[in-house]
């Protein structure tokens, strides 16, 4: 479990792609000292474990499934990836609850800087924004973000001067792609009412304009 708050960017050193896993290597100068194999690790938003540790670098195993379900297999050496270690039981929790586990891929459709902030719109199918509520939050490559906008196919976010140092959304251009998770809590009461569509609290949900 995250928080979506980027502790620091790494650097993709090594991205070595088997026939069904692949090993990916990341210079972390934050994380590193504190890490220890078996750690979870969000990567560009996506939960991943340490396998092996070298100095600053952390290395990770990749399956199939990741490579396919995320944007990690587009990485190249010298890329730079959110990080952030798990949350811990004594923590503050300053973004929202993250699983590290990505609901689609998304693209960067726009960038426009408005003043001191950024708006950014993002592509995301509608099977995500169908999940997404405007004030709601959302995980952009493990980064935590409030909802803005909600369309049809997609979503927009607003990001801070300091966001943009400090994660990879200041740093992607429009077409770029980025991990999407929806808020859990989301998913929870999406899946709960779909699956009683013709129960009573449906009914009473309809009647009173919720649903």
């Amino acid at each position: 479990m995250f928080t979506g708050l980027v502790a620091e960017l790494g650097e993709v050193t090594r991205l070595e792609k088997g026939r069904v896993t692949a090993g990916l290597e990341v210079r972390s100068r934050v994380l590193s000292p504190e890490a220890s194999i078996g750690d979870s690790i969000s990567v560009n938003g996506v939960c991943l474990t340490v396998v092996e540790k070298k100095g600053d670098l952390l290395a990770f195993d990749l399956s199939d499934e990741t490579l396919r379900s995320t944007n990690l297999e587009r990485l190249m050496p010298r890329d730079r990836v959110n990080l952030e270690p798990s949350l811990r039981a004594d923590s503050r929790l300053g973004g929202h609850f993250v699983t590290g586990h990505i609901d689609g891929v998304g693209g960067i459709r726009s960038k426009a800087v408005s003043g001191d902030v950024i708006r950014v719109e993002i592509h995301s199918g509608g099977r995500v924004a169908d999940l997404l509520v405007e004030k709601g939050s959302v995980a952009v490559d493990g980064v935590s973000l409030t909802v803005v906008d909600v369309f049809k196919e997609g979503f927009s976010v607003v990001i801070i001067p300091h966001t943009a140092r400090m994660t990879t959304i200041g740093y992607k251009l429009a077409g770029d792609s980025v991990n999407i998770e929806t808020d859990i809590l989301g998913k929870y009461v999406s899946r709960f009412l779909g699956d009683r569509k013709d129960s009573r609290l449906m009914q009473v949900l309809t009647e009173e304009g919720f649903a």
